[in-house]
């Protein structure tokens, strides 16, 4: 067994300081973890970790991981019966507690739908063996090291009556334009980016619907905040202009800020990648996610 302790929340914030490119009102920003516009947020949700390293808290969320033998969030747990799914359910509702269901996007909503996504790995093999592989050792990785991901798995908006072919190179959305031995390349934009400046990874998917020919858009993976090319633009925040937490209790510290990120000419390895230029696969790749959490516990604090 390991000796490495349940990620907290100064592991967390340690892990953000990593050259990542974050831009505000076309500023870059030096660290998200200091910075007056997501300071306030980013502790917020680093402040989770520290809750499931409580010793009080650690059995409630967290279990040990069958590779590395260290304890991390049970959002990765594959339920193997009806007791683990409950056990792992009052995890979740216990973190979604902690912010009254207001961060739509904290850590658990990504693992759970990669955990999900790889409870029916067997979707990927049929497509694609290698893929479906890589995707399953990228699991084992995050769980491991209780990464928290952010997604961006939609497209910026175009002219809808145009096909992206018609479109050519006013397409902005993020496609395929190399690859090699070593990897894929991609160039474009995706979207939303929810908690991406508080977030160690990205995971890249196409939700929308693909026609067969599309193929240079089919493309999922997985890559560090911080990898050349990759270009974070934030929205305009909240938690900036918040006058302070007794007037605006929720943007002040629950502004998870959204993003669009373009991808300038980013390497992807091939360990990195799920879905490479098969369109049906991207499209049957999201089914589950952990929204009912949230929803459970947003009324009890008089939100919708």
């Amino acid at each position: 067994m390991t000796g490495q302790p349940i990620k907290n929340a100064t592991e967390h914030l340690q892990s953000l300081a990593d050259g990542r490119a974050v831009y505000l009102d076309g500023d870059l920003v030096d660290n998200v973890t200091c910075h007056a516009a997501f300071c306030q947020s980013v502790h917020t949700a680093a402040g989770l970790y520290d809750f499931q390293a409580d010793p009080v808290n650690a059995d409630l969320m967290t279990f040990e991981s069958p590779t590395s033998g260290r304890r991390v969030n049970r959002a990765w747990q594959m339920p193997t019966n009806y007791e683990e799914l409950v056990i792992r359910r009052r995890a979740l509702i216990s973190w979604a507690e902690q912010h009254a269901g207001f961060m739509g996007r904290s850590p658990d909503h990504l693992a759970s739908a990669v955990t999900g996504q790889l409870m029916g790995l067997d979707v990927f093999e049929e497509y694609d063996k290698d893929r479906a592989s890589a995707y399953w050792d990228y699991y084992v990785y995050a769980r491991d090291n209780d990464l928290y991901l952010t997604y961006v798995i939609i497209n910026p908006q175009v002219d809808r009556s145009k096909s992206t072919i018609e479109l050519q190179k006013n397409d902005p959305m993020m496609k395929i334009v190399d690859e090699d031995s070593e990897g894929v390349t991609v160039r474009g934009a995706k979207m939303l980016g929810t908690s991406a400046i508080m977030a160690n990874e990205v995971f890249v998917a196409h939700l929308q619907p693909l026609r067969p020919d599309e193929v240079d858009y089919a493309i999922s993976f997985a890559v560090p905040m911080n990898i050349p090319g990759l270009k974070v633009l934030s929205r305009k925040s909240y938690e900036q202009h918040a006058v302070s937490e007794f007037d605006n209790p929720l943007a002040s510290r629950y502004d998870e800020n959204d993003a669009l990120m373009y991808f300038d000419d980013v390497k992807v390895p091939w360990d990195r990648i799920f879905v490479f230029r098969i369109p049906t696969c991207a499209a049957d790749s999201f089914t589950t996610r952990q929204d009912i959490s949230i929803r459970i516990i947003r009324p009890r604090f008089g939100s919708p």
